[in-house]
């Protein structure tokens, strides 16, 4: 059975003893709206201190709503909320790729991914500008569950990339119940999750549900189908989860 409150306890210890042991100061990460960034902010308030957590909205052709959710976690918790907008940064870079006449059909998939791409990107702008700020540390935190790791479900170099993940092996349910244990405001934690990008949920993207793919892990029974499904997708996501390094 799964316990919330010992399993937060766990969590929060565990990035107080990583901070300690690395002698870090604070954390930067982004407030999606959504219940994996809401769960990672108010963990990392417990752990660190309000005052050493900072949350950054990153709108890119992006719902305004998901503007509004970020707002109420960042008035829940208290952490400081930076907007930046790279609407303008992404046209830019799309206008590039324009003058090279290539297909936009081809262009769709690519157009989805360098969006979490800028986002890392100015993750780790802000986690260097507050180092320097603050005169210590600020790493950039992770905001992935298991359920989607599994799957794959993460750009390279866009939210894959991070310096402490802290939700890496608690499911959507699990992260849900760390989430009602920590008062996450239900508008946000119990919200349909999807990019925010794509204008598709996470689970309408993947053709599984969550709750499927944790039976999956569990080894409970499920659908023959829907078992080959996420199988073809944890088998065609390898390449994701190890880089190949040569050994001379």
């Amino acid at each position: 059975m799964f316990d919330a409150k010992k399993e937060t306890e766990r969590i929060v210890d565990f990035i107080r003893n990583y901070y300690k042991e690395n002698n870090l100061k604070g954390a930067v990460l982004g407030i999606s709206g959504g219940k994996d960034s809401a769960v990672v902010a108010a963990l990392l308030v417990k752990a660190i201190g309000v005052e050493n957590v900072v949350g950054i909205t990153m709108s890119c052709e992006s719902k305004e709503e998901d503007k509004t959710d970020a707002k109420i976690v960042a008035d829940k918790y208290g952490f400081e909320l930076i907007n930046i907008d790279l609407t303008e940064t992404y046209h830019a870079f799309k206008k590039q790729i324009h003058d090279l006449n290539v297909d936009e059909k081809m262009l769709v998939d690519s157009d989805i991914n360098i969006k979490p791409r800028l986002r890392m990107s100015a993750n780790y702008y802000v986690a260097a500008m507050y180092t320097h700020i603050k005169g210590a540390p600020y790493i950039v935190a992770g905001t992935s569950n298991k359920c989607e790791l599994y799957v794959g479900y993460f750009t390279k170099g866009g939210d894959s990339t991070y310096d402490i993940g802290v939700l890496n092996n608690l499911t959507v349910d699990e992260v849900i119940a760390v989430g009602e244990y920590l008062e996450v405001p239900d508008a946000v934690l119990h919200k349909t999750p999807s990019d925010g990008l794509s204008g598709k949920s996470d689970e309408d993207k993947l053709g599984v549900k969550y709750k499927d793919i944790a039976k999956y892990m569990n080894g409970e029974e499920l659908e023959e189908e829907t078992k080959e499904k996420i199988a073809r997708l944890h088998r065609n996501a390898h390449h994701k989860f190890n880089i190949p390094v040569y050994n001379k």
